[in-house]
């Protein structure tokens, strides 16, 4: 597996200094829609951390977006987000659900 660009590097080191994370792994997705190769245009983020603690779905969802706000603004144009508790990890045993599929582009069904 190549190296994470400087993309995928920026968002691990936002999410993983402002929310301590107990697992976290950022993955480019960007190969599996019409853009050209080496992109770093499509992210899934999946993410455990007790900064969600008590928080529903839709603001942990808000919670990275704002940490991620320059990215979204630029370089990023689609993010799958996937944002749980430690405790929730451990009961879904870090299996986390896919990526919905592209309907964007030449792909667009």
């Amino acid at each position: 597996m190549s190296e994470p660009g400087p993309v995928a590097q920026a968002i691990t080191r936002k999410l993983a200094e402002a929310l301590n994370p107990a697992a976290l792994e950022v993955i480019n997705e960007s190969h599996m829609h019409s853009v050209a190769p080496g992109s770093e245009t499509h992210f899934k983020v999946v993410i455990a951390s007790e900064a969600f603690a008590g928080k529903s779905p839709v603001a942990r969802h808000r919670q990275v977006h704002a940490l991620l706000k320059d990215e979204l603004a630029g370089p990023v144009h689609a993010l799958s987000i996937v944002a749980w508790t430690p405790d929730i990890w451990r009961q879904r045993r870090g299996a986390f659900p896919p990526s919905p599929k592209c309907l964007g582009g030449s792909k667009a069904g």
